[in-house]
């Protein structure tokens, strides 16, 4: 943040607040309650169908933002009310990814008989409501660390407090949002129906695949095996969201992640097949079709996938290691708030009032307490669920902070939740088997721990992005703290039913409903269990990572979260960073001042935002109409029935041009004053 006229040159100023900290404002009022529990139950709702369908889910920070800020401008609320009604309604988003990422694993893993009976709804719902109140209470530990670290760029929470703020400062501001909701949800909605082909897949080969050469064993023996090898690249995905992201978090984030897409599929995907040929087969799911293209595919599932699982691991643990000084400062200040008296803390200004550590921790302990309970009944052990508790504690931690890291760097959009909770699911396997639990309730308790460390860290994500747009727009954490319970408290008691209702009308594991990020974890669940664990391939990530960190890799999370996302997701957030380079290239060109430079940055986030806003709230449409489709078996119309990839490429440059032209047109005059940044 730049010094105002009178500060000596490199003063670090405190941060200003959009609403300042003596300003009194309604904010936790029952109608901004009320608007955001109704979203949160139909948001999440929704992303529990795109997330079982696709295994994805979108951010539901924006449109939840979007409608806030409409319907409470009809009601004349105030910019506060609208940031709780925002918050309280895209948490439902992260109790559905935590729930869609593993309670179907319940269901393929054959632990659970059925998922239509009052039994499931109330294990499922404890399971749920337990991880998000824990994934609340972890990041409330280190909210203050993480939300003022310079470090941390948070899009996707710098972009909603935009799209608050560009309601208070009149049509200039909002003209780039509103104007490119509509350009974002108008690209999306075309490509679904066929206009445009919004992805591609093509062919990259390594030698000839049509012939074979003589190599010697090392013990001299002769072995017939394929000159080449072949990966499948997809071409950038055409999504105006993507773009968005990657122009909010720039180039140097968005190469970091690219490149473990382009290691995946540039690298180890040929390589593997180079070397193992038809043999790869042995390695992969028997069902695996025999044509090359489904074998680079499963490749990248079944081999490069463990892998960057390693690769997280390590790169989990590096970040909490570098974390550590502000953790502990974190919790230092969480202790010594233990200390402070009723009347210290009303002293506190009001953006400075957060719940009481004394509540947190108390809090902390019951939810403990709950869990060994819960673990008991569902597994029929008593030891090894007190064990399994105790260790979703520690774990939960861990990965809820990391979550929160990462949602600082990428946004909630692109969090690897299904990844940190593998992890998790590898860890307490080895525990279950160590201790000599097998079957079922080994099974049981693996699953048990995964799910509620998957929603809290969903959660503690989601949470921590809401804390930094309070931050940014001068609202009181405390206030934030108790709509966050409260939403993700209804939340987990009505996100069974889509589940259930789902289920019933496709069945988890099908192919209108293929759920891929439960079944992984079904699989890897039985399998470590069962003694049937791919252990090589993770303790190759292991190293993988370390290698990295030798290398001073900037973050290797990121180069493993890379491997993992698919290609053409982490390929259009490249191309967006690329997109804001040429447009600051471009603008330094120009000659602009640090006053025209301000405005380009402010409007180019506002473009990137509305893009962002438009493709998540036609999704969330797009969604609800497939779903009536295919529940009466109608084929959904298509504009075309084999649409042109050229034609997405031409929507593609047009974005791009937007994405530049937009924000190097609001440059304005040089002796203009520069406006508020609303950045930081």
């Amino acid at each position: 943040m730049s010094s105002p006229a009178g500060d000596a040159p490199g003063t670090i100023r405190k941060h200003r607040p959009y609403v300042p900290e003596t300003m009194q404002m309604k904010e936790l009022t029952l109608r901004a309650m009320f608007l955001g529990l109704i979203l949160t139950v139909v948001l999440g709702a929704a992303n529990a169908y795109l997330g079982l369908r696709a295994g994805i889910t979108i951010a539901a920070t924006y449109p939840a933002a979007v409608i806030s800020m409409a319907v409470l401008r009809a009601w004349k609320g105030s910019l506060l009310e609208e940031n709780i009604a925002r918050t309280a309604g895209s948490i439902g988003e992260s109790v559905a990814a935590g729930a869609i990422f593993t309670l179907p694993a319940f269901v393929l893993a054959g632990v659970w008989p059925s998922f239509w009976s009052f039994d499931s709804y109330w294990k499922s719902t404890a399971l749920i409501m337990v991880g998000s109140i824990l994934g609340v209470l972890f990041i409330s530990l280190v909210r203050r660390v993480m939300v003022e670290d310079p470090e941390l760029p948070f899009p996707e929470s710098v972009a909603a407090s935009e799209i608050h703020k560009a309601g208070q400062r009149g049509a200039q501001a909002a003209k780039y949002l509103f104007w490119n909701i509509g350009v974002g949800g108008l690209v999306y909605i075309l490509g679904s129906f066929g206009l445009f082909a919004a992805g591609k897949d093509f062919h990259f080969a390594v030698g000839s695949l049509g012939r074979s050469q003589v190599r010697l064993g090392l013990a001299g023996s002769k072995n017939i095996v394929p000159a080449g090898g072949i990966s499948t690249f997809a071409a950038p995905s055409v999504s105006p969201a993507y773009l968005g992201v990657g122009y909010i978090i720039g180039l140097r984030l968005a190469s970091i992640q690219f490149a473990g897409g382009v290691l995946a599929w540039g690298l180890m995907v040929p390589l593997l097949i180079y070397f193992l040929g038809p043999h790869i087969k042995q390695y992969l799911p028997a069902d695996t079709p025999a044509d090359w293209t489904s074998m680079a595919i499963a490749v990248w599932k079944f081999v490069v996938r463990p892998i960057a699982v390693g690769g997280m691991l390590v790169g989990a643990a590096y970040t909490l290691f570098k974390m550590g000084k502000s953790l502990t400062a974190g919790f230092g200040k969480a202790i010594s708030d233990l200390r402070q008296t009723a009347d210290q803390r009303a002293e506190l200004s009001r953006t400075e009032q957060y719940m009481s550590s004394k509540a947190v921790f108390g809090l902390i302990a019951l939810m403990f307490l709950l869990m060994c309970v819960l673990y008991v009944h569902l597994t029929g052990l008593v030891w090894p669920a007190i064990f399994a508790a105790a260790v979703m504690l520690i774990v939960g931690f861990f990965f809820a902070t990391v979550s929160g890291n990462l949602v600082g760097f990428i946004g909630s959009s692109n969090n690897p939740i299904s990844g940190l909770t593998l992890s998790t699911l590898l860890i307490a396997a080895l525990l279950m088997v160590s201790l000599g639990v097998s079957g079922t309730s080994g099974v049981l308790a693996v699953l048990s721990v995964a799910a509620v460390v998957c929603v809290s860290s969903a959660v503690a994500g989601e949470l921590l992005q809401d804390f930094k747009v309070g931050y940014i727009l001068g609202g009181t954490p405390r206030k934030i703290q108790v709509a966050e319970l409260i939403a993700v408290v209804v939340a987990s008691l009505v996100m069974y039913f889509p589940l259930a209702l789902l289920n019933k009308s496709f069945g988890f594991g099908s192919r209108d409903l293929a759920a891929p990020q439960a079944g992984l974890m079904a699989t890897l669940a039985v399998g470590v269990v069962g003694g049937d664990m791919p252990w090589p391939l993770v303790v190759v990530g292991i190293f993988m990572g370390i290698g990295m960190i030798m290398m001073q890799v900037r973050s290797p999370m990121l180069v493993a979260v890379g491997m993992y996302l698919p290609f053409e997701t982490t390929f259009a957030i490249f191309l967006g960073g690329v997109f804001r380079a040429l447009g600051d290239w471009v603008a330094k060109r120009r000659g602009f001042n640090p006053a025209q430079m301000a405005r380009v940055e402010n409007a180019g986030v506002l473009t990137a935002s509305g893009l962002i806003v438009g493709e998540s709230l036609l999704g969330l449409v797009w969604a609800g109409v497939v779903a009536i489709y295919k529940s009466r078996n109608w084929d959904i119309p298509q504009i075309f029935s084999h649409p042109s990839y050229l034609a997405g490429l031409a929507v593609m440059v047009a974005l791009a041009v937007l994405m530049i032209r937009i924000p190097l047109s609001s440059a304005g005059d040089p002796n203009e004053p520069a406006p508020p940044v609303g950045m930081m």
